[in-house]
């Protein structure tokens, strides 16, 4: 292999590549279907869970990549975590083949002048929170699909709008490769697994977990129909607004979950219950998958 191609001497672990070219001679060795996870780093159990999901197949490359161009003015890039030997470690443990961490000038030599739209769906729900985000995650995605060339990708269920808009566009361009979504995976308290929970201070974390308390006050009353949904899950979150520290809400929204658009209140079939805040500044999000029986 190429220089700065291979594993350290004396270390079990995966082949850690920075560039196109160092990339393209590590993925030349790999056999069988090829699992991708993409991660912006900082991993915890919820993408050990994704790199289990990719490699039940064959072997799995993992990229370790934070991407400007989904954060918009006044966001967390500059302290997002990055913890790499740690994101080594744990790739290492879960028997990833190849760890593609490029830099910044890898990805974007120059600054992109053409970007994937994310059309209607990226302007809602959290599009509208974060205008932008999707159009720069959706292009960093398809870049690295390009140069990673998987047999299938693993996306967490936690960003579910996310997860919709990949498939779509996975869809609408022709990328041969097949989008698998991995099951969110929450801490003791409900709390959904996010790289940014270690933002959270304990009385942060107390307050946070009326996200997911919501979704399952609102999947109670399933039964009862979408408005009961929403109300039961709006009660919850109308507390946490007056916790110390308060939730500051982004949304609480039902929506198809093949459009991110709202379903009404005679809606049958799947939904997805999806709420976002904030808590001491930290910007979380959560859903959960519905259904509503005929």
């Amino acid at each position: 292999m190429g220089a700065g191609v291979g594993r350290d001497e004396g270390v079990v672990g995966p082949v850690v590549v920075r560039t196109r070219d160092e990339l393209d001679v590590a993925r030349a060795g790999l056999r069988g279907r090829v699992g991708f996870v993409p991660t912006m780093g900082a991993l915890h159990e919820g993408h050990r869970s994704l790199i289990r999901r990719a490699g039940k197949g064959g072997p799995v490359v993992v990229s370790v990549f934070v991407n400007p161009l989904q954060f918009g003015p006044g966001e967390d890039l500059d302290r997002y975590p990055r913890t790499f030997d740690a994101d080594l470690a744990v790739c290492a443990q879960e028997g990833v083949a190849i760890v593609f961490a490029p830099t910044v000038a890898t990805m974007y030599p120059d600054a992109p002048q053409v970007t994937v739209n994310a059309g209607a769906m990226g302007e809602r729900v959290e599009g509208i929170t974060r205008p932008g985000h999707f159009a720069g995650m959706l292009t960093v995605v398809l870049k690295l699909l390009n140069m990673v060339r998987p047999d299938l990708a693993v996306f967490g269920e936690k960003d579910a709008q996310q997860l919709a808009l990949v498939r779509r566009m996975v869809a609408d361009l022709n990328v041969p490769v097949e989008i698998v979504g991995g099951q969110t995976v929450r801490e003791p308290d409900g709390l959904a697994l996010s790289s940014r929970n270690r933002y959270l201070s304990a009385a942060d974390r107390a307050t946070a977990t009326a996200l997911s308390r919501a979704l399952r006050a609102g999947a109670d009353a399933v039964a009862e129909g979408p408005d009961a949904v929403l109300a039961a899950a709006n009660a919850v979150l109308q507390e946490a607004a007056s916790a110390e520290p308060p939730l500051e809400r982004d949304y609480l929204v039902l929506v198809d979950p093949a459009t991110f658009t709202d379903v009404g209140p005679e809606h049958r079939g799947p939904a997805v219950l999806a709420v976002a805040g904030r808590v001491g500044g930290t910007h979380l999000i959560d859903n959960l998958p519905l259904g509503f029986p005929a």
